[in-house]
Parts: C-alpha cells; structure tokens; sequence
C-alpha cells in the first residue's frame, strides 16, 4: 500500500465552489477511483491551498488507469476550472517527497 501526499491550489475566489463539489462527489466516481486500487482519498483545505492524502495500492497505476476513465475525465474537466494547474495525469508525478514522519509506536514501547 502506498500513501500519497498532492497539493493543489484553488484559483482565487472559487474556495466554495470546491468546497461545494466536494460535499458530495458521485457514486460513479467513487468506483472509479476503488477499482483503480485507491482505498481512501483524503483532502484538506487551507485558504487556497489543497493537500490530499492518498492510500493506494500502486500509484503509478493509478493513474495510467484514472487517465483513460470516463467517468474520472469528466471529473476532472469539471473541477479543474476551479484549479490554478489543471492535472493533465500525464507524465510521472510521485506526490509530495516525504521528508520526516513519527512512527506509530515510540521506539521500545511495546517490546519485551
């Protein structure tokens, strides 16, 4: 399993259109996204600023898959009006470089 960190930016002025768009996104669109291997789609919003977590099985993969989907194109022309950089899913992106995480269990605690 891979977990993925992107950021993406709203173009100015449209913080509650995305907002919006994504109170509720389409059952059509959530199956895309799992049978592409992705098991869960975090977002977070500061200001302008987009950050996504990503859990899914191969990312790379993903997107070659997400890049011939309908369902998924039609997503993405519709959102990326409200984007400063429409994602074209063309090329090889890896997300944001991890740079320093705390482990889920402080060193020696739990080890005998």
């Amino acid at each position: 399993m891979e977990h993925i960190a992107l950021h993406t930016r709203i173009a100015e002025g449209h913080e509650a259109d995305y907002d919006r768009e994504h109170a509720r996104t389409s059952d059509e669109l959530d199956a895309a996204l799992r049978s592409a291997g992705v098991h869960a789609w975090r977002i977070w919003r500061d200001g302008r600023d987009i950050f996504h977590l990503v859990e899914v099985e191969d990312y790379s993969a993903m997107r070659r898959q997400l890049a011939e989907d309908p369902v998924n194109l039609r997503w993405q022309e519709h959102i990326n009006q409200f984007l400063e950089v429409a994602d074209d899913y063309g090329g090889e992106d890896s997300g944001i470089r991890p740079v320093w995480s705390l482990p889920s269990q402080a060193p020696g605690v739990g080890s005998a």
